[in-house]
């Protein structure tokens, strides 16, 4: 017995929302193929839909850790730690936002966003190893060139940040109050060490209820079938 690709083993075909999966509709006049998906490829766009869900928990855990270093408090570990681990997670998450918005209307914006993101990203982490007014063994820059790249880097970031935001807000896909939230906590990511306090605080405060609102929304979705 064989099961047809576009067809369960219960022998019903499956349909998979165009508005989840990206596809094209079908031409004008055709039949027989309303919004049908392989089998094969429903299981991949259901299992980076699952990725995506599950990754968005990793942006309220990444508040909570970039709040706690804004606190000035001594932790066992170290504060360099913690803020990699927090920069980590800010990763996972953008890669998991942008995922969630791939087949939304607002998809070429989630990219822009994360694309911004991970280079600020990847422009932070060499920085925050550094102390303060030092320069690396080799390096070819100076101390005040360091601080200037390290200011851009966190500009970088938050820019990635506030066009996911905005990207959330048009989505029309989860509580455009997420997006609001995420693009004013765009402010005090993008300031980085530069913001007066308490801004830092009130931002991972305010990275972490778009976080929270983002990751509750996003795992009860259900693609319509």
């Amino acid at each position: 017995m064989t099961i047809s690709h576009h067809r369960t083993a219960s022998g019903r075909p499956l349909r998979v929302s165009p508005a989840w999966v990206g596809a094209a509709s079908p031409a004008a006049g055709s039949a027989g193929h309303d919004h049908v998906l392989p089998v094969r490829e429903a299981v991949w766009v259901w299992s980076v839909r699952r990725y995506a869900r599950l990754a968005l928990w990793a942006l309220p855990a990444a508040a909570l850790l970039y709040g706690w270093t804004t606190l000035g408090i001594d932790t066992p570990p170290g504060p360099l730690l913690v803020e990699l681990a927090a920069n980590w997670l800010g990763a996972v998450a953008m890669i998991g936002l942008a995922g969630l918005l791939a087949g939304t209307r607002s998809r070429r914006s989630a990219l822009t966003g994360l694309l911004l993101g991970l280079g600020g990203t990847m422009l932070t982490l060499p920085m925050a190893a550094l102390p303060e007014g030092t320069v690396a063994a080799g390096s070819p820059l100076a101390a005040e060139q360091l601080h200037l790249v390290a200011v851009t880097a966190a500009a970088t970031a938050g820019a990635g940040w506030a066009v996911l935001g905005w990207a959330v807000f048009r989505s029309r896909l989860v509580n455009p109050a997420d997006g609001v939230l995420l693009m004013l906590a765009a402010v005090a990511l993008g300031a980085g060490a530069e913001a007066p306090r308490p801004l830092p605080t009130v931002g991972a405060l305010l990275l972490l209820a778009a976080g929270t609102g983002l990751a509750w929304t996003g795992g009860r979705l259900i693609p319509k079938t």
